[in-house]
């Protein structure tokens, strides 16, 4: 089995109602154990501004499913939740899972990559996961703490309704 971190992230059609859908999705995958869930975060959007406020949270599996099979399911339950993909990157969505860490492996498919090719660069992926993973490192070695240090988080909240 394999510890993976995923980033979940919503702001449209109910975000609570989408990630609450995602987490049982997630609960349903096959030889996969959530074994944490964060608390839930109102971050500003990362893109253009004139989006509603993000839902984020980041969640711990255990799985013994490839990278590729769990891309698979990801996406499906992004589709199974109206999720369109869009020229326009950072928009508002519905829902979105990203694979932030798998293990210790270093990814660079057409697919995927991972680490997520930018979670340095975002204090909204690294809170929740910090909170559930304080230790957490890149497969280098750089704890995800000293990165979370240097960037712009005072805008994350917890969630409130």
């Amino acid at each position: 089995m394999t510890r993976v971190y995923l980033a979940l992230g919503s702001n449209l059609a109910d975000p609570l109602h989408q990630v609450d859908a995602a987490l049982q999705a997630l609960d349903a995958l096959p030889d996969t154990t959530r074994v944490a869930t964060s608390s839930f975060y109102r971050t500003p959007p990362y893109g253009p501004p004139d989006q509603p406020d993000y839902l984020n949270a980041a969640v711990a599996l255990e799985t013994a499913l490839t990278p590729d099979a769990l891309l698979d399911h990801t996406q499906r339950i992004e589709l199974e939740h109206g999720r369109v993909r869009k020229a326009e990157r950072w928009g508002a969505r519905t829902l979105d899972i990203d694979v932030m860490l798998f293990g210790q492996q270093c990814l660079n498919t057409p697919r995927l990559t991972v680490p997520h090719y930018d979670m340095h660069n975002r204090a909204f992926m690294l809170v929740p996961l910090l909170e559930i993973a304080p230790d957490a490192t890149l497969p280098d070695g750089r704890p995800l703490r000293d990165i979370l240090t240097r960037l712009d988080a005072s805008a994350i909240r917890r969630w409130h309704g």
